[in-house]
């Protein structure tokens, strides 16, 4: 009974989103509003086809998340991703802690504590990662000025994460809660547990410096074994260890397995087997980020959401109100033009997929009560859900409108690639032509099936 249980489960999110994404794609709706949709559809407040499970499967699902990052690092190189640390560290430092501020001084307003009012405020300020950026590349604007500032704000507030997981325990004030971190911690089973702050800090730094001392030197004979097999479901399946291990190691020293397969990523990003990764690993990412959203979908409690449709409704209007001003003032602090910067706003104007993560850990430190974890978990899957929609507004009424009417000289991409020529397959003609070019000079890049 259980397979078919699982079977089962399996043929009903594989049906919703067969269903459900090509209507939407049909209504120009996109696919994330699809999946929502279906969601909401198959969930416990509709059909009622799947039930408690939905949060087991929401933990499996958020691998698409990691496998998304991954991909998305090796199209980073290190080279630009130093290039881009000021976007990173000034507009998403800023982003993060304007949004946390405000959001904190609002929640000791409507009467909480300064711990809880401060942990509402940090969690709160995070954006979905996997809608915006699932949102920007199925438009393809993610190298817009206004997609790489998305995603510049993505990625710090990804890091960041790491360290709101240290300071919501120390939230929680009084014994009891000092009590309950003292339990869990003897049931943890992390490699870093009961060891000092610079055993854990040095446990750190070994992991990091070990992913890029591995992708660095380690991996590349390693796939071009692999590679001579010219088997290629085993290239699909070490690609997928690689991106499993980071995601493992990660989780052991307390990082997040997101941060851990964006650096590998990036580390691989100059490998010769970059584009043989992004092919294997790109499918399972799309499908585990579907039954992501799928999941999203079917966790909205509109049980909740009705009991009290003013409070949630003012509370998702609250949260996109003030992310929207902060990121439309940050916008234009950092010279965006106006188009670019409505796409930046509208974009990031909700919460997080970690919310729901942390809005769990922090009840469970005493940080936040039960009943407020419940109703702000409903109001960051509502505002999550309703973020195609504000993409859609922006798209067809409010880029038409305004979005030629600013002129702005734009730069000229940087071009990295000094070759300029494209040899597909470097047999006996190809490696005559190969040998004829670099007699004169001319720099090649091969696309070959054989790594030798």
């Amino acid at each position: 009974m259980h397979g078919q249980g699982f079977f089962f489960q399996a043929f009903v999110y594989l049906g919703a989103a067969v269903i459900a994404v090509p209507i939407a794609k049909r209504l120009g709706l996109g696919s994330v509003l699809g999946y929502l949709l279906a969601g909401m559809a198959i969930g416990p407040f509709g059909l009622g086809l799947i039930g408690a499970e939905g949060k087991d499967v929401m933990h499996f699902a958020e691998f698409g998340v990691v496998m998304m990052l991954f991909l998305i690092g090796l199209e980073l190189r290190p080279s630009l991703l130093w290039r881009m640390r000021g976007p990173i560290v000034g507009l998403g430092g800023l982003q993060l802690g304007v949004t946390a501020a405000l959001l904190t001084a609002l929640s000791m307003a409507a009467g909480y504590s300064w711990n809880t009012a401060l942990a509402i405020g940090l969690i709160l300020a995070l954006s979905s990662t996997a809608i915006v950026l699932q949102t920007l590349a199925e438009k393809s604007l993610v190298n817009t000025d206004g997609g790489q500032s998305a995603f510049s704000v993505l990625l710090f507030q990804d890091i960041a994460v790491i360290p709101m997981l240290a300071i919501l325990p120390l939230l929680a004030l009084g014994p009891e809660a000092g009590s309950q971190l003292g339990a869990q911690a003897d049931h943890s089973s992390s490699w870093v547990d009961g060891l000092p702050a610079w055993g854990q800090t040095l446990a750190v730094l070994g992991a990091v410096a070990g992913i890029f001392v591995g992708g660095r030197y380690l991996m590349r004979p390693v796939f071009r074994f692999i590679a001579r097999t010219r088997q290629s479901e085993i290239f699909t399946a070490a690609a997928l260890l690689l991106v499993i291990g980071i995601a493992l190691l990660m989780a052991q020293v307390g990082l997040s397995p997101a941060l851990g397969t964006f650096l590998a990523g990036v580390v691989l990003a100059d490998s010769e087997y970059r584009h043989e990764l992004e092919a294997d690993v790109a499918p399972f990412k799309a499908l585990l980020l579907g039954v992501f959203f799928i999941a999203v979908g079917a966790s909205v409690d509109f049980g909740l959401i009705l009991s009290d449709p003013a409070r949630i409704i003012a509370l998702v209007g609250a949260l996109i109100v003030i992310k929207f001003a902060v990121l439309v003032a940050l916008g234009r602090l950092f010279g965006m033009g106006f188009d670019q910067n409505l796409l930046f706003a509208f974009s990031l104007a909700q919460g997080g997929e970690f919310a729901f993560v942390l809005f769990s850990f922090a009840a469970q430190q005493g940080v936040i009560d039960s009943e407020t974890t419940q109703t702000l978990v409903a109001a960051v899957a509502v505002s999550m859900a309703a973020t195609p929609v504000l993409m859609l507004l922006n798209d067809k009424l409010l880029q038409p409108r305004f979005g030629t009417r600013e002129q702005r000289e734009r730069e000229p991409d940087a071009m990295e690639e000094s070759k300029p020529v494209i040899i597909a397959g470097f047999g006996r003609v190809g490696g005559i032509v190969g040998r004829l070019l670099r007699a004169n000079g001319i720099g090649t890049t091969v696309l070959e099936f054989d790594s030798d």
